[in-house]
């Protein structure tokens, strides 16, 4: 009979750690937490110093009474849960609901699932580490907070089964900033020139770009001045002012946190954040690999540090020597980032054996998860080899007053590049003019100018929306994809094309979050409250104190919003729509994907219909009406009530007025109206038309 019992998350880490254990060890499964805070009540005793209730999860007694039945044959109990917080809170939880001796309960953590690590881990037993436990609870406690205060204000002034969330919020919000930023963006036109030139006993012509004058650089701002300075430069000499040889050095990135790995995964493979999280747990829980057993192919999945462990440097180093040669090792081990909020308990995300290649693993993995293991193993090889070396050319040129520059690059050496190319390095700038000097004797061959126009920013992807969020300070690795895949869920956000609009519901939800709560939606506050997180985490400051500073404030301004929100509640409007059913004038409501026609003698007549919002506008394309609509997932934009036989459409709003130097439409662009033609240009403050 087993004198131990180990106890993990998930039935396929039982799996993998039960072959490498030996008879004497029984592994089981929790399957997740098996203790939460009530779903019918907040669960948090404000009047016994915000004393949390946790009970049973539902579902969980079966489980429970297993592992009851199995503590009590054991000798010696382990919690080898996840190594982070979430991992020490669930190990803490279990030793309450099962209550466990202390004396003979250990906890064990590792980073990778091998047979080694694992049985390094039980050498290297603890106590649970209850300043992690705490750190884990006061964030599950502020979230629920938040939500069962705020939530139920949301049911009653929007509708039922809005959430609000402390850092879902923020999310929300720096998306609906973004919208509103580019909404408001007015591009500003400007102009390029580019020339050819033929050198005096070269084949290959020079390209050069123009750069300004000899005060400095300069911009053409329009079709005039370009055709100024090109019948200037057209009649001028070129002259070769400088030559510069040099050599550019690009160093091996670093290799992957859950973040960078959450948006690489989104550029190179198109995966969202939540299949990248879900395949890296597959990988790190466990492959059946032929000839080998089952075993974790990648390391903990869930973290901000990128630090190597010194046998996986040394073990990389020697596979890069022996495979691509010694001038490919990189000379010393790359920093880990600087900051406090790493868990550097951990490790970056890296291969648990260098010598897995991805081709050697091809036939055990999903074509998914081979492409992220790929791209894990490429990152991690790249990290320790030596940087990519170019030689590279920079001419100045001069044509009379104006200055033109040229640069080119060639690689000297791939280093790095040999194993993880990014999509950057596919454009080389040009051909190095190896010939050129001073002297050479410069030939016009063509002049070309160019108009070009400014760009709004890019709305968020999931990649881009990670990277601010992690720039911000706000969440932590395991945060990420929960809060984008919340935001999706609820429509308030949804995703086109790789890009993430708000919907009207997202825009109602964030302008009522903004209004009532601008604390938790504040970006600086959330970033504070994380950064407190850590701390309680680091036993610095006591997890009470957090929640007793938090919580007082947060209900004040609940009880502030209930009786101001109440005041712009908006009755059902009456429109002049009658019902087709029972002719009442129908009315408009308000539903997960916006508004719609509803007939007011619900139940009794449950007819509905689109809301067709016209805005005042005629269509400039047929006369008709502009109405408000909604793309199929939710995305607002104008367009005219003959469609399809009108094809007119904008996504910004159109204006009463004609733009006063074309006849066009003007959009309404923030606190600007601008022409919907980019080349007519004309815009002007609202307040002036």
């Amino acid at each position: 009979m087993a004198k131990n019992l180990v106890i993990v998350e998930s039935p396929a880490k039982e799996k993998t750690i039960k072959k490498f254990l030996g008879s004497n060890y029984e592994v089981l499964a929790s399957q997740g937490h098996v203790r939460d805070l009530p779903k019918s009540q907040m669960g948090i005793d404000v009047e016994h110093d915000y004393e949390p209730k946790y009970i049973t999860i539902r579902g969980k007694g079966d489980v429970l009474a297993k592992l009851r039945r199995e503590v009590k044959k054991a000798e010696r109990v382990f919690l080898a849960t996840d190594p982070d917080r979430e991992g020490e809170a669930i190990s803490w939880h279990l030793s309450r609901a099962l209550k466990l001796d202390e004396e003979k309960t250990s906890r064990i953590t590792f980073n990778e699932i091998t047979k080694n690590a694992v049985r390094a881990s039980l050498k290297q037993a603890r106590e649970i580490d209850m300043d992690l436990v705490d750190a884990q609870q006061t964030r599950r406690m502020l979230d629920r907070m938040v939500g069962y205060s705020i939530s139920p204000l949301l049911w009653g002034k929007v509708k039922r089964g809005l959430s609000a969330g402390r850092v879902q919020s923020v999310a929300l919000r720096l998306i609906c900033e973004r919208e509103e930023e580019i909404n408001a963006f007015i591009p500003e036109e400007y102009w390029t020139i580019d020339v050819a030139l033929s050198v005096k006993g070269e084949r290959k012509p020079l390209h050069a770009k123009f750069y300004g004058n000899k005060k400095g650089k300069l911009t053409i701002h329009n079709e005039k001045e370009a055709l100024e300075i090109k019948d200037y430069v057209a009649k001028a000499n070129f002259i070769i002012e400088e030559i510069k040889i040099g050599e550019r050095v690009k160093k091996a990135p670093l290799p992957f946190t859950t973040s960078t790995l959450q948006q690489e995964a989104s550029k190179v493979l198109n995966f969202s954040t939540q299949k990248t999280m879900r395949l890296a747990q597959q990988l790190y829980e466990g492959i059946d690999i032929k000839g080998n057993g089952t075993v974790g192919v990648i390391t903990y999945l869930r973290t901000d540090s990128t630090r190597v462990a010194d046998e996986a440097d040394k073990a990389a180093r020697e596979f890069i020597e022996k495979t691509y040669g010694k001038t490919y090792v990189a000379k010393a081990e790359e920093k880990k980032k600087n900051g406090q909020k790493i868990q550097d308990a951990h490790e970056a995300i890296r291969p648990t054996d260098i010598t897995l290649t991805p081709s050697a693993l091809k036939e055990s993995l999903s074509r998914d998860q081979f492409r992220l293991y790929q791209l894990i193993w490429k990152r991690f090889a790249a990290s320790r080899m030596a940087p990519a070396v170019y030689e590279t050319s920079s001419i100045k040129l001069s044509a009379g007053d104006y200055i033109f520059s040229s640069a080119a690059s060639k690689k000297k050496f791939d280093g790095f590049l040999s194993v993880y190319n990014d999509e950057e390095e596919k454009s080389e700038e040009g051909a190095l003019m190896y010939g050129l000097s001073k002297e050479s004797v410069l030939t016009l061959k063509d002049i070309e100018e160019k108009q070009h126009f400014t760009q709004p920013p890019a709305h968020y992807t999931e990649a881009s929306l990670v990277k601010m969020l992690e720039e911000l300070g706000i969440g932590r690795p395991s945060t990420y994809a929960p809060t984008i895949t919340t935001i999706l869920a609820r429509r308030y956000v949804v995703k086109e094309n790789k890009n993430l609009y708000v919907t009207e519901l997202g825009e109602a939800v964030n302008q009522i979050m903004v209004t009532a709560f601008p604390a938790i939606v504040d970006v600086h506050f959330t970033a504070n409250m994380e950064s407190l997180l850590d701390k309680v985490g680091e036993g610095e400051i006591n997890w009470k104190t957090v929640v007793r500073n938090f919580y007082p404030d947060l209900a004040e301004a609940v009880e502030q919003a209930q009786k101001e929100l109440e005041k712009i509640e908006i009755a059902d409007e009456v429109t002049e729509e009658l019902c087709d059913v029972c002719g009442r004038n129908m009315v408009i409501k308000y539903g997960p994907h916006g508004k719609f026609l509803a007939c007011p003698g619900f139940p009794d007549c449950r007819n509905t219909k689109p809301y067709l919002e016209k805005i005042g506008v005629s269509c400039p394309k047929c006369g008709k009406d502009i109405i408000l609509k909604k793309t199929k997932k939710g995305r607002k934009y104008y367009g005219c009530e003959a469609n399809p036989e009108c094809d007119f459409m904008s996504w910004q709003k159109p204006s009463t007025e004609r733009c006063p130097k074309c006849g066009g439409v003007l959009l309404e662009k923030g606190n600007k109206l601008a022409c919907m033609d980019e080349q007519c240009g004309y815009s002007t403050n609202k307040q002036k038309i």
